[in-house]
């Protein structure tokens, strides 16, 4: 069977969750003796960062004739520097400016929206013409919208979906145009299957979606016994761990730090560390500096040896507003650190269970209550740690190949 895995843009270069997903699904097939590839659509220059078979293509259907438009950023200067703040707002003018310009061109934002979904969309026909596939697994509903737009496409497609379902379809977390809301909803008609992540998912597919859906979650790698943190021991630093993008609008880091701080005099041999990049990084390292914690708090960028600095670690903290299946979470748990986050953010709530492997807290106060059992009581540490260690089994990678296989199997098998 050919089976192509589509990531439209950040695959190239990404170090996210979807582009480890991707990798992990593309290696699954390949080992059961497919032929994988996978395509994506991206100006960029660059490499995978997930390990691939050798045997595994990246295509990228990119064109540079195509005539893309792109609105200029719109970017607040932060600096104290009074010249330079002159010249960042002169040049934000400007740009402001260009892309009214560019939307009165096109119609409108919408237009614009449009005219670039349209240029994109029509790239991928002359692609799979060529490459005949067997089955297409779309990693975003993005990739999907960009897939079908213009296009019939008779290949059956699933939809590997990273998140709650509805958070794609709707501007419940953020804003989206209802021309985009109406797209994302008409793309699911031309589904033949979905995966969701978790059994509750199913009950925020739209109503366009009549294919076959099965939950399969995202995968974690085991580990033995004896390599599991050993909450036991004698250390005299001990260290609350947050692995994740540093995107506070999601990930709430500055939770973390708020927490910590109403807690670090009273306990001074903890400390608190971030693995990751992000945009708000010059933010959170403000705020450090701020609350007098630079001795404390340490935001140490991306690691590429995750599971190394969890095992270093006592307490993962995951403050996050949402998630669909946060991989840093299971991972932590998968190496027997007891967890932390809100008792309302999805995901979250499906993978910890509270007051078994970790604690779903109702708000900040009651996180920082929560951190405070834990930070003071290495037993309890030790009990929540080695049941969530128990609880990852659930998702070991070999269960996870074998659900999208039978997954595949019916798939193709219903359209003969």
């Amino acid at each position: 069977m050919r089976v192509l895995l589509v990531q439209s843009t950040r695959f190239i270069n990404g170090e996210g969750g979807t582009e480890k997903i991707c990798s992990f699904l593309a290696n699954a097939f390949s080992s059961m003796n497919h032929h994988v590839e996978i395509a994506t659509n991206e100006d960029v220059v660059g490499k995978n960062k997930f390990y691939l078979n050798p045997d595994i293509k990246i295509r990228n259907v990119y064109n540079p004739e195509n005539k893309i438009v792109e609105l200029h950023r719109i970017l607040n200067y932060k600096g104290k520097n009074p010249f330079l703040w002159i010249i960042h707002k002169t040049k934000k003018k400007y740009h402001k400016y260009q892309n009214r310009k560019l939307k009165k061109k096109y119609g409108s934002g919408e237009g614009l929206y449009l005219h670039n979904l349209n240029e994109r969309s029509k790239l991928w026909i002359p692609f799979l013409e060529h490459n005949k596939y067997d089955l297409i697994i779309t990693m975003s509903i993005s990739s999907l919208l960009e897939l079908t737009y213009v296009n019939n496409i008779n290949t059956p497609i699933v939809n590997s979906t990273n998140g709650r379902p509805d958070y794609d379809y709707t501007d419940d977390l953020w804003f989206r145009e209802e021309v985009e809301k109406q797209l994302l909803k008409s793309a699911y008609k031309q589904l033949k299957g979905i995966q969701v992540l978790f059994e509750s998912y199913r009950n925020y597919l739209p109503e366009t979606f009549d294919g076959i859906c099965h939950v399969i979650p995202n995968f974690v790698n085991q580990f033995a016994e004896n390599r599991i943190v050993r909450h036991d021991n004698n250390k005299e630093r001990l260290v609350i761990i947050h692995i994740g993008s540093l995107v506070t609008s999601c990930k709430q880091q500055d939770v973390a730090i708020d927490v910590f701080s109403t807690l670090s005099a009273e306990y001074p041999n903890w400390e608190l560390h971030f693995y990751g990049t992000g945009d708000d990084y010059d933010e959170l390292q403000k705020k450090i500096t701020n609350l007098d914690l630079s001795q404390k708090v340490f935001l140490n960028g991306f690691t590429d040896s995750p599971i190394e600095k969890l095992a270093q670690a006592d307490i993962f903290i995951f403050p996050s507003k949402y998630e669909g299946f946060p991989l840093a979470l299971i991972e932590a748990m998968s190496i027997g650190l007891p967890a932390v986050g809100f008792l309302n953010c999805s995901g979250v709530n499906e993978l910890i269970i509270d007051r078994e492997t970790g604690f779903l807290c109702a708000d900040k106060e009651d996180m920082k209550q929560k951190i405070e059992l834990l930070m003071k009581d290495p037993a309890l540490r030790k009990d929540f740690g080695y049941k969530s260690y128990s609880a990852s089994k659930h998702y070991d990678p070999d269960r996870i190949i074998e659900s999208w296989k039978a997954f595949a199997i019916e798939i193709t098998e219903k359209i003969k």
